[in-house]
């Protein structure tokens, strides 16, 4: 690697790790309105044209920006309809929503309609200490958000209502010892089993990076009739970003990277979903591996959602951590039977 790449590569990789400026807070219950800028992506490998990944199609991407000083860290989100409507939470103590545009080949071309809102104590006033509020995992069913925050570790219930967004309902019993959960490597994964599958649609915590004695990360079952503590194996020095459960039953994970040497890397691996279980270290096979020759950045959030024609789509978005070396993106994929 020649000198001056070596260098970018190692600044980048350095402020990777600070911890973001504090953005500017908005005012007690108001709604940030932005005008999103998005430069489609049309290569995910960069310079190339391919467009089959392993078992995944390149759809589209986006490019992100916005005006506003409280855009970017975007940690996780869920589509409320089918490729279009979205909630989010930043761990900068946001909800985000907004809409994907698409031309009429179904691909992204833009964002629609985006605002955030500060989220907000019982007493309704805005909080402001980011160790409270570093949201991290986003489920979305039947209008209720359940939300993963680390530092200040809980799982939290929310109804949605993006005009009036409330203080959490119900805190719920993630089963892994507090003590378990690393500081800044709690729960990163919030997300539903198969509605038809052996936990009934219960809800799976996955944690980024607390280990447990034998180097595996640490997971739980938090509903259903089979509840209880798992673990999945930790492959390689990657760390767990979120994760969706797919049609058939298996669990997605969105998996990130960085050393020195090489920058940041990302990488998608299918967990079998029978090895989601009380007392299993759950495991599976990668799919693709990407790094800085491709269309990516800190990998943070992920959604799986069936398109029109019935295939399985798996959307991804970055978190910037408001640094200007960084990335706000949507990237789009088909996901191929094996």
């Amino acid at each position: 690697m020649r000198q001056s790449a070596a260098l970018t590569v190692c600044f980048f990789a350095a402020l990777f790790y600070l911890l973001p400026l504090a953005p500017a807070q908005a005012d007690p219950a108001s709604i940030e309105t932005m005008q999103v800028t998005a430069r489609p992506i049309e290569r995910f490998h960069i310079g190339r044209d391919e467009k089959m990944f392993g078992p995944l199609e390149f759809v589209g991407g986006l490019e992100m920006t916005a005006s506003g000083s409280d855009f970017g860290a975007l940690s996780a989100f869920r589509f409320t309809s089918l490729g279009k409507d979205f909630v989010g939470v930043a761990d900068t103590g946001f909800w985000f929503f907004g809409s994907i545009v698409r031309d009429a080949q179904g691909r992204p071309t833009g964002v629609d309609n985006f605002r955030m809102v500060q989220m907000v104590d019982e007493a309704g006033q805005p909080i402001g200490k980011k160790w409270l509020v570093d949201a991290e995992g986003l489920d979305v069913k039947d209008g209720v958000a359940t939300v993963g925050f680390e530092r200040n570790h809980r799982i939290s219930q929310f109804r949605i209502d993006p005009e009036d967004m409330k203080a959490p309902f119900r805190q719920l019993d993630f089963l892994v010892p507090k003590n378990e959960l690393r500081q800044n490597r709690g729960f990163e994964t919030v997300t539903r089993a198969h509605a038809f599958g052996q936990h009934e649609g219960g809800l799976v915590v996955v944690s980024e990076k607390s280990l447990d004695k034998q180097g595996n990360i640490f997971a739980a079952i938090i509903e259903g009739p089979n509840k209880g503590i798992f673990t999945v194996k930790r492959s390689g020095d990657f760390d767990i970003t979120d994760g969706a459960f797919l049609p058939d039953g298996d669990l997605l994970l969105l998996e990130r990277s960085y050393r020195l040497a090489d920058g940041v890397k990302m990488r998608l691996r299918r967990i079998y979903g029978e090895s989601v279980a009380k007392g299993q270290v759950a495991d599976g096979p990668v799919l693709f591996t990407a790094d800085m020759a491709y269309q990516i950045d800190n990998m943070e959030g992920l959604d799986v959602w069936q398109r029109a024609d019935g295939a399985t789509m798996v959307s991804i978005i970055s978190d910037d951590n408001h640094s200007i070396l960084q990335r706000n993106l949507y990237l789009e994929f088909v996901l191929h039977a094996d």
